[in-house]
């Protein structure tokens, strides 16, 4: 996908997050391993959120691999030491298709 295409997704996804209550905090933050696309916060909790954006649901959800969840996962470490945080924090996903955007708690390998 184009970059462009991804950050008219990242755009409707901060804007759903937004309209839920989260409040976004940084975006594209970039590590050695790879990018958290938003990070929020919502209740006191830190949200690291994975953007995928497809003509529908299944082929956008599939592009969250174990590989790329495990590069996401060590980046949302080193962002934690960065910035000194000891919080608690979800990883999630935010999946944006033509018909609907659906919020994704919690995603684990």
């Amino acid at each position: 996908m184009s970059r462009a295409k991804g950050n008219i997704g990242e755009d409707k996804a901060s804007v759903f997050l937004e309209d839920n209550a989260y409040l976004i905090i940084e975006k594209n933050f970039y590590s050695r391993f790879g990018e958290i696309d938003i990070i929020a916060s919502k209740d006191n909790v830190l949200h690291f959120i994975e953007v995928k954006s497809g003509l529908d649901y299944e082929s956008a959800v599939q592009n969250i691999t174990p590989s790329k969840l495990s590069k996401f996962i060590k980046t949302v470490h080193v962002y934690m030491k960065k910035n000194a945080l000891d919080a608690d924090f979800m990883i999630d996903a935010v999946i944006v298709t033509p018909q609907k955007i659906e919020l994704i708690e919690n995603i684990t390998l």
